[in-house]
């Protein structure tokens, strides 16, 4: 689907530091840190570095041999002010929406499922709105991360802002992988294959 002169700018939604690495909203970030090691960066900090726009750390490389180049991204502020940074990056390297893939938490699919769109809504997810407004369209791929809902009456905030529980940590790195092959796969077969192929 892509030649090697397009660019890809591959966008993982979440909150900055370690106090939040675990939480339910972080997935954005834990698969990018997933590509970053399919690119040959090591795990960990060592591989990130920030952009010269100074609101977000990228890496930048391919994800296959001959492919397109692919420049993965998290915002240094908060969930809610992702689109800014997003924005900045889409402007610096020339990427149309339709070349940006977003990765966020979903409360409405099950947690260990994916779903992948192209467009769409916010749903209430303050990173997809921020996105949405500073780029102008929300006309971008979204490879959802199932989270489900919140047990009993527990406040989604709280939900989404908390570790997920020990059952569901031992099944995350399956999702986290699932979810990179799902971006991978964007890139290289396009939308309707990759629906097909993920979306549960």
């Amino acid at each position: 689907m892509s030649d090697a002169s397009d660019v890809w700018l591959v966008v993982g939604l979440g909150n900055p530091g370690p106090a939040y690495a675990g939480h339910r909203h972080n997935i954005g970030y834990m698969v990018t840190d997933e590509l970053a090691r399919r690119m040959g960066s090591p795990p960990g900090k060592a591989s990130w570095r920030a952009h010269k726009t100074g609101r977000a750390d990228v890496v930048e490389g391919r994800l296959s041999l001959g492919g397109p180049r692919v420049v993965l991204a998290r915002g240094r502020g908060w969930m809610n002010e992702s689109g800014g940074p997003v924005k900045a990056l889409a402007t610096f390297y020339k990427v149309e929406p339709d070349h940006v893939i977003a990765i966020h938490d979903e409360l409405d699919i099950a947690f260990g499922t994916l779903r992948i769109k192209l467009g769409g809504g916010d749903n209430g997810h303050n990173g997809l709105k921020s996105m949405r407004s500073s780029l102008g369209t929300g006309d971008f791929y979204r490879v959802r991360a199932g989270i489900g809902r919140p047990p009993g009456r527990q406040d989604v905030a709280d939900f989404v802002l908390s570790n997920y529980s020990a059952a569901e940590r031992k099944e995350l790195p399956f999702q986290v992988s699932d979810a990179a092959d799902a971006v991978e796969s964007l890139i290289t077969d396009g939308l309707e294959k990759t629906q097909q192929r993920f979306n549960s």
